[in-house]
Parts: structure tokens; C-alpha cells; sequence
């Protein structure tokens, strides 16, 4: 069976699966462009309002095809380079969506599986989940923007430790680390990541945005210009029909109902 993702739909919530059975769930650039095209469409979509990515059969991904990467090395570098802008492309693409995304892990999330679940927004782990940057095990440097997104995240010797010994690491000390936001018994973690999915659901998306926008920002800007971001889309929402909607709801102790 040839590696695929697949696109289903539970309510407003959009569930991209990866699939690859023989290689334990392995990504590659038919993947990765099947990613990006698949948000592209939710993106117009009003009735999408959030993504959950998840693996088949209790497995998360196992990262890159190391067949695949080896036969990569009888052809020229650029070949190898394009593979990897497809990743890219697919990681940039998640990490600016306008709607939240929610990576939900089962088993075993390596390598480039690791970076993926990264640039989601939120992270559903199943307890007996196992993270592992598997980069350094074989001689690699990361990819998918595990190097950006652990750098963000945790203090330099964190994630350098994870980076460069290899080791696996469970759910449980992500989630204390702040990397993982729920943690679900093993087998829950999708049921656990559409629950989250269906509680963003009910907030404005317009706010949402603004929120997942003014945080990519912030590490990068300056106080004066951040603040300035930050009136400017508190002002856009304030004016927009749900701005109205849910302060008049609040007011009127009932639950609002946003475009």
C-alpha cells in the first residue's frame, strides 16, 4: 500500500491521517504536498475550523524514509535539498494557517515526526507516547524546524540534549517540559485532540487568527511594534460581526454563535 495522507472531516474539524503501514507511518514529498493542498482548501472553507493531525494504526510517524534518504545519496544534492523544501513548505504552511492545527500522537513521533507535531499549534499525546529527535542516531542534523521550534520552547540545554543525544522521551516529561498539552491514555489521543478541536470550534475564528498571527510575531518584534500589532487586530475584531456577538452574549449570560 503506497504512503498517502488521508483527509476526512468529524463536524468542523478537519483530520488528516498519515498512513504508510510498511514504514511505520514515514512522510515524504507526496505527503507533504498533499498537506499543504489539503489546508489550502480548509482554509476557504468556512465550515473548517480547525485541523487534527494524527497517524494510523496507534502510530504517529516514524520521520523520513531512510531507503528513501540513502538512495538520495547517488543523486545529486539538490535532489535531496528539494525533498526537504517540501517538508519545509508543508511545516510553514502549518505554522501560519489561520485555524488552530492539533498534532495527535500515538506511539511514536521520530525524526521528522517530531518536527511535524512541533509546528502544530497544540500537541495531544498519548500517555505511552514516545518523542525522539532520531537526527543525531544516524548521523543527521534536524529538519522541519526542530532546531527553530525547540530553540522557542525550552531553555538551550534542553534542547540541545534532545537534539543531540537522540534519546527518547516520554509524553509524560514533554507535558512538564510544556511541549505536550494534553496527555490521554493510550488509544484516546485523537478522541482527546477532536474534544480540543471542538472547543476551539466555538470561539471566533477571526480571534483565533489574530492569536496563532500575534504569536508567531512576537519573538521576532520589537516591544513598540508588537504592541502597535496588537492594537491593530484588537481594533479589527472589536469592529468585526463577531466582535459584537460575543460581547453581546457575554452581557446577556447566553453562548454566542460566531461566523
Amino acid at each position: 500500500m503506497p504512503a498517502e495522507l488521508q483527509s476526512t472531516s468529524q463536524g468542523q474539524t478537519l483530520i488528516l491521517t498519515l498512513r504508510n503501514p510498511e514504514r511505520r507511518n514515514a512522510i515524504d514529498p507526496v505527503m507533504y504536498a498533499a498537506g499543504v493542498e489539503a489546508l489550502g482548501v480548509a482554509e476557504s472553507s468556512p465550515d473548517i475550523r480547525s485541523v487534527v493531525i494524527t497517524g494510523a494504526d496507534g502510530m504517529f510517524c516514524s520521520g523520513g524514509n531512510l531507503q528513501r534518504l540513502l538512495a538520495n545519496r547517488q543523486q545529486a544534492p539538490e535532489v535531496q535539498a528539494q525533498s526537504i523544501e517540501g517538508l519545509h513548505n508543508w511545516i510553514e504552511t502549518i505554522r501560519t494557517y489561520p485555524k488552530p492545527v492539533i498534532a495527535a500522537v500515538e506511539g511514536a513521533a521520530a525524526g521528522a515526526g517530531f518536527s511535524l507535531a512541533l509546528a502544530c499549534d497544540f500537541i495531544v499525546a498519548a500517555r505511552n507516547a514516545v518523542f525522539v529527535m532520531a537526527y543525531s542516531n544516524v548521523a543527521l542534523s534536524p529538519d522541519g524546524g526542530a532546531s527553530w521550534s525547540l530553540a522557542q520552547a525550552l531553555p538551550r540545554q534542553i534542547a540541545t540534549e534532545i537534539l543531540m543525544c537522540g534519546d527518547r522521551i516520554g509524553a509524560e516529561r514533554l507535558h512538564a517540559l510544556g511541549l505536550v498539552n494534553r496527555i490521554a491514555e493510550a488509544g484516546n489521543a485523537l478522541d482527546t485532540a477532536l474534544a480540543l478541536a471542538e472547543q476551539l470550534n466555538t470561539r471566533a475564528p477571526n480571534a483565533l487568527a489574530s492569536i496563532k498571527e500575534l504569536l508567531n510575531e512576537a519573538p521576532h518584534a520589537q516591544l513598540t511594534h508588537h504592541l502597535a500589532h496588537e492594537r491593530d487586530h484588537f481594533v479589527k475584531n472589536l469592529h468585526h460581526a463577531n466582535g459584537e456577538a460575543g460581547i453581546s452574549a457575554f452581557l446577556e449570560k447566553r453562548v454566542p454563535r460566531y461566523e
